[in-house]
């Protein structure tokens, strides 16, 4: 990277910039901001996803009968840099099985089902008490064993992230604090009620990556935040530490938007921050950072915002991984009488459930009930007029129109290479868009379709190999044999010559 824009990104945060594109939203925090985080209670059943991040589900390491602990690993990911899935209680193990799981394909995965004892008894927890001067690799490892993953939406692996910015070599850590969604306040809350936790976090991974100052971004609307927050930095006297406020503008949460608005740097196609020396995590992946170092607890739960005008008491719940929707909602008053859609995230990036039995996973950072008034009434999707509304508001500097025609007539090469994997999914083409596109939609299916593509080439092209290595290994055992048979054919004809000459001697 160049020295100007290391420079500028040193000095990320001292002015703001802006991103292309964008919406500014009528926001809805309030209704789920009026009282404190209360904690769910343990519902009858418990159903763990073994599928919690972004990839392969987890091996069970538990059979069906046995009896586990609250933090007790479950389930293993077979990469070793991933980690492990915890009972979020403790209890006995009901069933392995496959059922639905909270996913936006809808389909189903394999879940741990766990009957708690309700005595919530912990396993032994093991604290790194001196993480200050502990190898930044053994920090890696906790964060690791313990199930930390991102948890703003995207569920990286943050033990990876962490391993990844090592390796590339980070100055700056920004902790992500804008949600820009209009009705998540999961995080808001996190930062009001917790915000000691919040800088430990930061602090924990500064010390894992090596990072020379931390920036902790939030939305210029989050005046009880800031306070709180500012007090815990004064308090852990962090000098190396500061807090931004940045303009609440949809989507401005996204990591690479963020980045820009902090530094003015763009991050380029296929790069990742850590290549410009910049890590970014969600300040509740901080939160959990904190309690699994400074308090050996795994990732079992999370604060999740239950709200929307179809549930009575909107409200933010802490809840254990794997509880029932269904037991947030009534956790919340219950549904109101034109409650029509439920919805896991936010209104632009979220996805609707075909049940509230879906269980919550760590990705579940909202849970949105709509009402009747909420739906819009469905209106039939016309052709594209190439307004350019869609590009207008594309904060990834995309064209939404063209990606539409190209991944609807299968030309999913092309699409790709005009930046469909570059795509937030954020949704600004669907909400402008005249005609009722859901742009969105094809872009998430022009990505699994691709996806499935490439897989179906490397399995083809590695079918080739196979049939190309077999046959030169064929052609070479042919061109031994003959060499072998050659070989053999010279020496007996040379013997015959030999003794035909010696037997055709007589006496004189």
């Amino acid at each position: 990277m160049q020295d100007s824009a290391v420079e500028r990104a040193r000095n990320a945060g001292k002015r703001l910039f802006h991103f292309h594109g964008g919406l500014r939203l009528h926001h809805h925090k309030q209704a789920s901001c009026q009282v404190a985080v209360q904690s769910v209670a343990i519902p009858p059943r418990l159903y763990i996803p073994l599928m919690q991040h972004a990839g392969p589900e987890a091996t069970p390491l538990v059979g069906t009968g046995a009896h586990v602990l609250k933090g007790e690993p479950v389930a293993r990911f077979n990469e070793p840099s991933i980690g492990y899935v915890h009972a979020p209680t403790s209890g006995t193990i009901a069933a392995i099985a496959r059922q639905a799981i909270t996913h936006p394909s809808g389909l189903e995965g394999l879940c741990v089902v766990l009957k708690p004892d309700g005595l919530d008894r912990w396993t032994r927890l093991q604290p790194m008490e001196h993480w200050q001067s502990a190898d930044p690799e053994l920090i890696r490892q906790r964060l690791c064993e313990s199930g930390i993953v991102g948890l703003g939406g995207a569920v990286f692996p943050t033990s990876r992230k962490v391993e990844e910015a090592r390796n590339f070599g980070i100055h700056t850590l920004i902790l992500n604090g804008a949600e820009c969604e209009p009705y998540i306040s999961c995080d808001e809350m996190l930062m009001r009620e917790q915000p000691d936790k919040v800088v430990l976090g930061a602090l924990i991974l500064q010390k894992a990556v090596a990072a020379e100052q931390v920036i902790i971004a939030i939305e210029d609307q989050m005046e009880e935040v800031f306070s709180a927050l500012q007090a815990a930095i004064s308090n852990a006297d962090c000098t190396h530490m500061r807090l931004v406020k940045v303009r609440t503008i949809y989507p401005e949460g996204g990591e690479k938007q963020l980045i820009q608005v902090l530094t003015g740097l763009e991050i380029p196609a296929g790069c990742r921050p850590p290549e410009l020396g910049l890590l970014c995590q969600n300040v509740a992946t901080a939160a959990a950072v904190a309690e699994a170092v400074t308090e050996g607890k795994p990732l079992v739960q999370r604060i999740v915002t239950v709200t929307g005008n179809g549930v009575k008491r909107p409200h933010n719940l802490l809840a254990l991984i794997g509880t029932p929707i269904s037991t947030l909602v009534d956790a919340c008053g219950g549904y109101t009488h034109d409650a029509a859609r439920l919805v896991l995230g936010g209104p632009l990036m979220g996805y609707a459930l075909a049940s509230d039995q879906n269980p919550v996973i760590k990705a579940a950072n909202c849970i949105l009930v709509l009402s009747n008034r909420d739906i819009q009434s469905d209106q039939a999707e016309m052709p594209c007029i190439r307004c350019g509304e869609c590009a207008r508001v594309c904060p990834a500097l995309l064209l939404p129109q063209t990606l539409n025609w190209q991944i609807r007539n299968d030309l999913l090469d092309d699409a790709s290479d005009s930046g469909l994997g570059e795509c937030i999914e954020c949704g600004c083409c669907d909400y402008v868009c005249p005609s009722h596109i859901p742009l969105a939609e094809w872009f998430r299916f022009g990505k699994s379709e691709h996806q499935l593509l490439a897989m179906e080439r490397s399995q083809s092209n590695l079918a080739r190999d196979r049939y190309l290595a077999r046959e030169a290994r064929l052609e070479q055992l042919k061109q031994d044999r003959e060499r072998r048979l050659g070989e053999k054919k010279q020496a007996l004809r040379d013997r015959t010559s030999v003794t035909g000459g010696t037997m055709g001697q007589g006496p004189a």
